[in-house]
């Protein structure tokens, strides 16, 4: 009886690490813009496009459709915490990575992204779960977002991200086109990033 059942464990174990193995893994991505013609918006769906295959499964959100008001201590006292925060952090905290596109504007976040930052922040402090993030920006001029992404890299991992890669397209409207990156050079970078991404996942 014994032995039966020893072989019923190892068994169950088998399946449930190949189960394991083989789950379809599943990402976010987001630009932190509510332009509907975002550059951050385009640069963050031809990354999940390069991402998404059979075994990654990829849902690219909007921030229009978590819109939240501005933030504010006393408003939070008064009502809580919104519902598209809460839906955005949850978000993030049932899947395995996050890709995220960050527009810069005079050097820091877009305020749209600041502020459901701030009400995410205070819903969940680990706000990003440790799970593997791509961090990217993209700019029409020669910097590509740098400055943004240096804040991010500063206040990112204070809310447990873990930033595994990261890309920044500069001179968007040269270097990108109809969906896609057309410098080769700066396309295989981004190819390379993804692949990072992926790997952590």
């Amino acid at each position: 009886m014994e032995i039966y059942s020893l072989e019923y464990k190892n068994i169950y174990y088998i399946f449930a690490m190949e189960n394991k193995l083989n789950r379809m893994k599943k990402i976010i991505a987001f630009a932190g813009s509510n332009s509907k013609k975002s550059i951050n918006k385009q640069l963050v769906t031809y990354a999940s496009e390069l991402a998404e295959n059979v075994e990654v499964e990829v849902e690219v959100l909007d921030l229009n459709d978590f819109d939240v008001p501005l933030f504010s201590v006393d408003l939070e006292s008064e009502m809580g915490h919104p519902e598209n925060a809460k839906r955005l952090v949850d978000k993030i905290k049932q899947v395995d990575g996050v890709m995220v596109s960050l527009a810069e504007h005079n050097g820091a976040y877009a305020a749209v992204f600041k502020n459901i930052f701030d009400w995410m922040s205070r819903i969940e402090q680990k706000t990003f779960q440790d799970k593997p993030m791509l961090l990217m920006a993209t700019s029409p001029g020669g910097r590509g977002g740098a400055s943004v992404i240096a804040i991010a890299k500063d206040r990112f991992p204070r809310h447990n991200a873990n930033i595994v890669a990261e890309f920044s397209l500069p001179m968007f409207n040269t270097n990108f086109s109809e969906g896609k990156i057309i410098d080769k050079e700066l396309n295989n970078e981004l190819i390379n990033r993804v692949e990072q991404f992926k790997n952590a996942l």
